[in-house]
């Protein structure tokens, strides 16, 4: 196997200011050695990876990396800047920084090896020596484990983590290989000799990134130095690129508490299921694993029980040190995002009922009275009444799992409660909102409460949700419910006087929305609104044209951006192009993630031209007049679209209007210097987008 890292590669003086600025110097050097045969690709790679997650981290490290077909073998290059360099991370600058490539097909091995070096950065002899070397050829022998630092020896002895273990050396206990003789690789042993009778609260835990190369590993191995730190027995399963080694079932069983630390779902998770848990990215595992220890061993002192069912990421409520506004966000999302099925199961089949039976098929008796096999009138009332019942769960769902993603499994009840009581008093989405909301605060109220031990099993199915469904439905039935349907109405009411200028502005506001994360938050809020206006029976004009809006801005970025790459198909990289074909297909379908590829890698032209695009597409809609009562479909569900011709008119605008701006902006540009690409990002940065869309790394 041939070194990944070489003099060649080493960079003691790196000069770069931005992160763009640094993964381009060091990749330039990987292109140099035959490791990496298309720069601009392979940088494009980089700032996908680097978009979904900040790589850097406390103690001034930097860890750019990513898989990517421009890589021929796994690769590190390392590079030292005196003035630091920005990679996001809490502490500061980075002036370690690693850029790490790995092919598309790596083998184990090679992964292994790049995973062990992510342990050692955790490792403060390994780093200090990094910053003392003095020549470049030292520097990557000492990344190799060909030299190794001499270790601060404490006064018990030899430390129990030394930086003095050669990466390569290291590299097993990376992939979580387990011994011999089957027992875990990544059990703490600080509690083994203490002579104590004491059993030691124990911890399994599961480690995760997108990659599986860097933070994977970091996490498990800060993990396992808080754990000892702790006196706690602390088992770490990284879950990492090159496989990973199932945990003993009997650990398992054994174990007190659970700590996921991922930001890729946990495989087979539901092995952890029943036991306290706290769930969180990636980022926090390696940033305060003594907070997360000290968090799971408070949930098991209050017989919190979830494990396997814990919500994802996106989903959870906020990791300490967020902002309100961020959890909040996040406590909606979670709600909107399970809600959205609903809306268009629901909205697509009241729609075909509408198509098939016309508008008074509303008025059919139930099916199950009458419904004849041959008349197509009964099938357009089966699937209206089928839709209109799924629209039912609209606001129920909303508010239950907000306050899932506030409190987990016990915020389900209060929520779906508040959220029937929400639709029963025609409170609408304003009182699904502050339905979810109550009911998650109650129930994390309700569980700061220290309570005996012998009662802490029937909690999470018994107290807590008797306790928290009372408050809630007394709230919303005496308190707050009136007010809030009160304003559900105003706010319908103002909808429906809607006309002439004030609905064309208002199209060109939600086109603004629509377009200004793709799929993101704000996006989110635009659709969210739009559709809450079509989940009833009897849509209002108004409502099926802001909803026709929303839809038409929403399809304008991605349309465009195949267009712009079809055009001026020079102004993009290979990569852009390749993904410009796929554009059209998820633009015609209506998902605006689409563009995503593209705003990332170019976010002050392409996210403005798309604005633009959008706002124009909007205002032309609610101008034509067009409605639109299924919440999804793109061309699709043309033919369901009231003035469909007009429509379409309107999206052509935008698209055009668009990918004229996208491709007048990059045509101005300048190609910096070094710059190998007419299209090549200069300015790589992510934005505030809740995408789905796989990246490829």
């Amino acid at each position: 196997m041939s070194e990944m890292i070489t003099a060649d590669l080493v960079d003691l003086d790196l000069s770069a200011d931005t992160k763009e600025a640094a993964a381009r110097a060091l990749a330039e050097r990987m292109v140099a050695q035959g490791r990496v045969t298309d720069l601009e690709g392979f940088l494009a790679d980089v700032a996908a990876r680097e978009a979904q997650m900040p790589t850097g981290l406390d103690g001034g490290i930097g860890i750019p990396h990513c898989r990517s077909e421009y890589v021929t073998e796994p690769s590190l290059a390392f590079g030292r800047s005196a003035e630091g360099v920005d990679f996001g991370a809490p502490d500061g600058p980075a002036d370690l920084i690693f850029l790490i490539a790995a092919p598309a097909g790596a083998d184990d091995a090679h992964l292994t090896i790049l995973s062990a070096l992510a342990r050692q950065l955790m490792n403060a002899e390994f780093t200090s020596a990094l910053r003392a070397v003095g020549d470049a050829e030292s520097a990557a022998a000492l990344i190799r484990g060909d030299e190794t630092p001499a270790p601060s020896t404490p006064a018990s002895g030899t430390p129990e983590n030394s930086a003095a273990t050669p990466v390569a050396a290291s590299a097993g206990a990376a992939a979580g290989s387990s011994p011999a003789d089957g027992s875990p690789a990544d059990v703490s042993t600080a509690a083994t000799d203490t002579g104590a009778d004491e059993q030691p609260f124990r911890i399994v835990a599961v480690t995760s990134c997108p990659t599986g190369i860097a933070h994977t590993y970091m996490a498990a191995e800060a993990l396992e130095n808080a754990g000892r730190a702790a006196g706690v027995d602390l088992v770490v399963e990284p879950q990492g690129s090159a496989g990973f080694t199932r945990l003993d079932p009997a650990v398992i069983a054994a174990a007190d508490a659970v700590i996921f630390a991922h930001d890729v779902p946990v495989r087979e998770k539901e092995r952890f299921a029943g036991k306290p848990t706290v769930d969180v990215g990636v980022k926090a595992g390696i940033n305060r694993p003594a907070e997360l220890i000290s968090e799971v061993r408070g949930k098991a002192e209050r017989g919190e029980a979830a494990g396997g069912s814990a919500p994802t990421p996106v989903e959870r409520g906020g990791e300490a040190g967020e902002g309100y506004g961020s959890m909040l966000r996040k406590w909606l999302m979670s709600g909107v995002s399970y809600m959205v099925p609903f809306v268009a199961a629901g909205g697509l089949l009241i729609a075909l009922g509408f198509a098939i039976g016309g508008y008074e098929i509303k008025s059919a008796p139930s099916v199950m009275q009458h419904f004849v096999w041959t008349q197509t009138d009964s099938w357009a009332a089966l699937m209206f009444q089928i839709g209109a019942v799924a629209f039912g769960f609209l606001v129920p769902v909303l508010a239950g799992y907000i306050a899932y993603g506030m409190a987990d499994r016990p915020g389900l009840v209060p929520g779906f409660v508040g959220g029937m009581i929400a639709s029963t008093i025609n409170a609408g989405f304003l009182g699904g909102l502050a339905a979810g909301l109550i009911a998650g605060g109650v129930v994390l109220a309700i569980q700061k409460v220290k309570i005996p031990k012998a009662v802490r099993g029937i909690m999470p199915v018994v107290v807590i949700p008797l306790i928290s469904t009372a408050i809630v439905g007394f709230l919303m039935f005496v308190v707050i419910g009136k007010p809030i349907a009160s304003a559900q109405k105003g706010m319908t009411d103002w909808l429906n006087g809607l006309s002439g200028s004030n609905a064309i502005l208002l199209g060109a506001l939600l086109g603004l929305m629509m377009c200004f994360d793709l799929g993101g938050p704000v996006n989110k809020v635009a659709y969210t609104f739009a559709t809450a206006g079509i989940a009833v029976s009897s849509p209002s004009d108004s409502a099926m044209k802001i909803m026709a809006a929303v839809m038409a801005a929403g399809m304008v970025p991605p349309l465009a951006m195949a267009l712009a790459t079809t055009v001026r198909g020079k102004l993009f990289t290979e990569t852009e192009r390749e993904n410009g074909k796929a554009a059209w297909v998820l633009g015609a379908s209506f998902i605006s993630e689409g563009a995503i590829p593209f705003a990332a890698a170019d976010p002050l032209r392409v996210i403005p031209s798309a604005m633009v695009g959008g706002a124009i597409t909007g205002s032309l809609s609610m101008a034509f007049g067009a409605t639109l009562r299924a919440p999804h479909g793109g061309i699709f569900v043309v033919p369901l679209i009231g003035h469909a011709f007009l429509y379409l008119i309107a999206i052509a605008v935008g698209m055009c209007v668009t990918a004229a701006l996208v491709v007048v902006l990059k045509g101005m540009r300048k190609p910096a210097a070094g710059s190998t690409a007419p299209g090549a990002p200069e300015d790589i940065s992510a934005p505030t987008a809740d995408t789905k869309q796989p990246v490829a790394v």
